[in-house]
């Protein structure tokens, strides 16, 4: 399997690019592309033993960064490490895209030069998150902020598959974020999409409150991307507030840090289990090739399981069992009509 990366995507680029790459090539059935600033590849690869005849290097000139608008960037930035990895990608240069850069440059690469499978409307960002009972998957997480009902619909349908095919949960769970279990309440769209989604070919369980969903009772949930964003956001500001009071608590004194001693190999555990960075990057579902985005801070560990997780999606052949799926669901309208 060729991985394509993004080597200057990311706060830590491109040395955690390039350490997670190394990894991946020694640890994983994989080749790495590594797209990128060549002399600044390089001298992070200086001293690291790995089989060179499984990582190589392509040099481009120009890097998109956060403050750039996303499509001016993608359509005048030929030569960007982003452009030129979507661009092999699209050109069966590879077979999976991983990068830690611009969210919103990203998306436009994906949408418009890796390209949307056929019926699939909107492309959704979907990251696997930890919760009570293991991961699952957040779909849409941002790239959509207003959202149809077949969008969610969709969303749902993606998800499905990936979670069925990829993290092996037959017949997984899908929930629909409301503000209640009843189907009466929401909004306008929460309400359109419900007899959508109980007709789907998926395993639909109905509204979730935002309580319930670290307590794994779903496994797929759907929303459009304002409210997963939020989701999201504050899923992560909650583990880094939960995680930094616990270690103040058992750092504070002798008697605590003995303390911790004694629990020491739980905390490990459940710090494992709640690491997001294992699950790898977000999905960008819906496009003819598998894109992951990376969380823009990543460091050489999460580089590493977003590669691996982009071997897993392509592996899988999610993509390509989605577009089953799209013509199917075309087939069905068409012959409706």
């Amino acid at each position: 399997m060729r991985i394509v990366v993004d080597a200057m995507g990311g706060d830590h680029a491109p040395a955690a690019q390039v350490e997670g790459a190394v990894r991946a090539v020694q640890e994983l059935p994989v080749e790495v592309i590594l797209v990128g600033d060549e002399p600044s590849i390089i001298k992070q690869l200086e001293g690291k033993e790995f089989d060179r005849s499984k990582l190589f290097v392509i040099h481009t000139t120009e890097v998109i960064s956060n403050n750039e608008p996303p499509l001016k960037a993608i359509r005048e930035k030929k030569n960007s490490s982003m452009v030129v990895a979507a661009n092999m990608l699209k050109n069966d240069q590879a077979d999976a895209f991983v990068s830690a850069g611009s969210t919103g440059a990203l998306l436009g690469a994906g949408t418009l030069l890796v390209g949307r499978i056929k019926g699939v409307e909107r492309p959704a960002l979907a990251p696997a998150l930890p919760s009570d009972k293991g991961p699952w998957l957040l779909v849409d997480a941002g790239a959509n902020v207003d959202c149809k009902p077949s969008h969610l619909l969709q969303f749902a349908i993606m998800g499905s598959i990936y979670m069925s095919e990829v993290m092996g949960i037959m017949e997984p769970r899908v929930a629909l974020v409301n503000v209640g279990e009843e189907e009466k309440k929401g909004n306008e769209l929460t309400k359109a999409v419900t007899p959508m989604l109980k007709a789907a070919p998926i395993h639909f369980t109905g509204n979730i409150e935002a309580r319930e969903i670290p307590m794994g009772k779903a496994d797929v949930i759907v929303c459009d991307g304002f409210v997963g964003n939020v989701i999201l956001k504050l899923t992560e500001g909650l583990a880094q507030m939960f995680m930094g009071n616990l270690k103040n608590i058992f750092y504070r004194t002798p008697v605590t840090k003995l303390g911790a001693l004694t629990v020491k190999k739980g905390l490990v555990d459940f710090k494992k289990k709640m690491d997001y960075t294992e699950y790898g990057g977000a999905l960008l579902l819906g496009t003819r090739y598998p894109v992951i985005k990376a969380h823009g801070s990543s460091n050489a560990k999460a580089m590493f399981y977003a590669i691996k997780q982009a071997n897993k999606f392509a592996e899988a052949k999610v993509t390509e069992k989605i577009a089953e799926e799209m013509k199917q669901s075309l087939k069905e309208n068409t012959n409706a009509d």
